[in-house]
């Protein structure tokens, strides 16, 4: 026979599940966020720069800057918020689909290379590696290593890899100077 304490423990959050999990955001965390929201500002910049030039391209860049902005977007709410939690989860299979997507568009934009696959395609490789191994250590209930590998697809694939498409004269460069000329 169930008592009023099994009802009450049966609906409380566990804490301490919670603080094993932690669920508070660590500075690296605010980091992530911020550099996300600094690099969504600047794509948002550019392509508001190469507004004119978008109907030069074809429609896999856009679904690429799309998902990379959904992307980008998501990475505060999730780094910050309660980890463990129902819209936690949802939030991260709406992320891991994305990147995924993002990597599978990807392999179908080849104009730097002529129509072949250049180094940066190796980014693709390490998205879909990343996103398993963030959805298998979530699964396994290993917070620690899913954490790790969030963390590492976050600054590989979308900062660092983000942050390159704003040198060498590439199209968001390009794209950032127009904006403010």
């Amino acid at each position: 026979m169930a008592t009023q304490a099994d009802a009450d423990k049966a609906t409380k959050p566990q804490s301490k599940d919670r603080q094993l999990w932690g669920y508070k955001p660590s500075w690296l965390d605010y980091l992530l966020s911020a550099l996300s929201y600094v690099l969504l500002a600047a794509i948002g910049l550019a392509i508001w720069g190469g507004w004119g030039e978008m109907r030069l391209f074809p429609i896999t860049f856009f679904a690429h800057f799309a998902t990379i902005i959904l992307l980008l977007a998501l990475n505060p709410f999730i780094l910050l918020c309660e980890k463990g939690t129902p819209r936690h989860r949802l939030l991260g299979k709406i992320w891991l689909v994305t990147m995924i997507v993002t990597a599978v568009v990807s392999l179908f934009i080849r104009e730097i290379n002529q129509g072949g696959f250049s180094p940066i395609h190796i980014l693709s490789v390490f998205a879909f590696w990343g996103s398993w191994q963030i959805y298998s250590s979530a699964r396994k209930g290993d917070h620690k290593s899913h954490r790790r590998h969030v963390y590492t697809l976050i600054i590989g694939a979308l900062l660092i890899a983000g942050f390159f498409t704003f040198q060498f004269n590439r199209l968001f460069d390009r794209w950032l100077a127009m904006a403010f000329s």
